[in-house]
């Protein structure tokens, strides 16, 4: 399955605005990704918006991952999400 142009700019708005809310709290990758548990390298891969380096696949977290993620930043999952499409509308 081919991810749509839509999507591709949506996980990159994530990403972007994952790693904004994480600074803004004061905490490193490594402390979000334990905290949610996840790897650090998973995590910084989440926040560039990709599943893989090479190929440079968009990232594709599940449910599970974003509400952890969330949680371990602080930020309520819909504050998130509404704060991607409202990025993703502009």
């Amino acid at each position: 399955m081919s991810e749509s142009a839509a999507e591709n700019a949506l996980v990159a708005i994530l990403g972007q605005h994952l790693a904004e809310l994480r600074r803004a709290k004061g905490l490193t990758q490594e402390q979000v990704a334990h905290a949610a548990g996840v790897s650090r390298q998973y995590y910084q891969l989440l926040e560039s918006g990709l599943r893989a380096r090479n190929p440079r696949e968009p990232a594709n977290p599940s449910f599970q991952v974003l509400v952890a993620v969330s949680e371990a930043i602080g930020t309520p999952l819909p504050a998130v999400l509404d704060e991607v499409y409202e990025r993703n509308a502009s």
